[in-house]
């Protein structure tokens, strides 16, 4: 099991700061992933995403989050499982639309998914369980999804007010 989490909003006028807040959060979930860690802030958009990694599907560094999309439109951090990946990644392929592929794990064919037919499109073709936070450069957007069952938990709430006010984000 990965752990994620996260936070929009707030204070980002201090990178090292905020990377030292992620980086607490992160090791808060060390337990969840203990195989790698990742982090990733925008501070023009003030949005910081960490993962921890339990590396089941592809061992590889190739399947490290949080992970960009090909276009490098799409960041995200996510946790479960994609049932049919390999089938979503051969309709891809069928299409004409797949990137040139860096690795195997499932976490990389949702963001090519993402790239070729947008976020709900792209859950609509998954089965699976899984939390997903998604951060679209373009539309500096959060999207937050979960399973259609709720297997995969995902808990979300707002701290601060004003300036100062902060949506968090975990697993």
């Amino acid at each position: 099991m990965c752990g994620l989490t996260g936070f929009l909003g707030g204070d980002f006028s201090n990178d090292h700061l905020v990377n030292s807040i992620l980086e607490e959060m992160s090791a808060q979930l060390e337990s969840r992933g203990p195989d790698s860690a990742g982090l990733w802030s925008d501070a023009s958009s003030q949005i910081a995403f960490a993962h921890r990694r339990l590396a089941i599907m592809d061992l590889s560094p190739s399947g490290k989050q949080p992970m960009f999309s090909g276009s490098n439109r799409f960041v995200m951090t996510y946790n479960g499982e994609i049932y049919n990946s390999a089938e979503v990644r051969n309709e891809l392929i069928k299409s004409q639309v797949a990137p040139i592929w860096r690795g195997h794990s499932d976490t990389e064919t949702l963001l090519a998914g993402f790239d070729a037919w947008g976020i709900k499109d792209t859950i609509l073709r998954v089965t699976g369980m899984f939390a997903i936070a998604i951060w679209d450069n373009d539309l500096e957007q959060l999207t937050l999804v979960r399973d259609r069952i709720g297997e995969k938990p995902l808990y979300y709430g707002w701290q601060g007010a004003g300036r100062n006010k902060v949506f968090f984000v975990w697993l």
